[in-house]
């Protein structure tokens, strides 16, 4: 029986708002009238910083864009564009320009969660008949990841896994499907003090699954493939687990078609118009 993992929050480094009444109650300026989307707020560092995401929408553009593309005063453009760079709503690339964050992903695929638990009941019902072993599906969330939906093996012995049991991301199957195909900072923050190595990561991307043995607990294998949203982000982990004595030392082997097809499942149904 697997216990649950106790979530420690941890709160964010509180970015201070800018200073003068331009950050409080000014509007947005002399901004390009083309790239304006809404009607201001009322909240001015909300709307610039909105803004500011908005002209990202285009494409990567460096700080004497953005001042162009907005009209904000420089400091204020660069200020803003660092503290949503910290709250990773910005990034930047590899020639220093800044770009829509990962964080924005990660809001996005939150937002369709409930469809894709929707559509989990029937595929793990039907993987567990298939496999014989419980069959669940992770999402991430911060440095954890979250059973959102499980089909537990009826009798017998098996890896139960209750729906919002909290894994850790640094060991099993799941957790290195859920980092594989991360950005490359990402991908590296995974794997400090992991239990799985780049070329483990490596080997998962080039097959589109991914297995584990005794890796997140002793005696317990597991075999995972990745579920996509209909822009081909990797947004959860349908996986299969339970005692090495029957998934053997090597569980891909005897399951990782049938996972792969329930995480293609999944992926057509979030695809699917609604």
């Amino acid at each position: 029986m697997v216990g649950m993992s106790e979530l420690s929050e941890t709160t964010p480094a509180t970015v201070e708002a800018a200073s003068g009444s331009d950050e409080i109650l000014g509007g947005m300026g002399t901004a390009n009238p083309m790239s304006v989307r809404a009607r201001p707020s009322g909240v001015g560092v909300l709307d610039k910083a909105t803004h500011i995401l908005d002209c990202l929408e285009a494409g990567p553009a460096s700080l004497s864009q953005l001042v162009e593309a907005t009209g904000l005063a420089r400091p204020t453009a660069h200020r803003l564009a660092v503290a949503l760079a910290h709250h990773r709503l910005v990034a930047r690339d590899v020639q220093g320009r800044f770009v829509l964050g990962p964080r924005l992903g990660e809001l996005a695929s939150a937002a369709g969660e409930d469809r894709l638990i929707a559509a989990a009941g029937p595929v793990l019902n039907q993987l567990r008949n298939l496999t014989g072993e419980s069959s669940q599906v992770y999402r991430r969330q911060g440095e954890w990841r979250i059973c959102v939906a499980s089909a537990e093996r009826p009798i017998g012995l098996r890896d139960t896994i209750p729906v919002g049991t909290q894994l850790s991301m640094k060991a099993g199957s799941a957790a290195q499907v859920l980092i594989a195909w991360e950005d490359h900072n990402r991908l590296l923050e995974g794997l400090r003090q992991a239990r799985f190595s780049a070329t483990v990561l490596s080997a998962v991307r080039r097959r589109g699954w991914a297995q584990s043995v005794g890796e997140r607990e002793r005696g317990i294998a597991s075999v995972s493939a990745p579920v996509r949203n209909p822009s081909g982000k990797v947004i959860a982990a349908v996986s299969i687990s339970g005692p090495i004595e029957r998934l053997t030392r090597q569980p891909g082997r005897l399951h990782s078609d049938v996972v792969a097809q329930a995480a293609r499942q999944l992926t057509e149904a979030l695809r699917a118009p609604q």
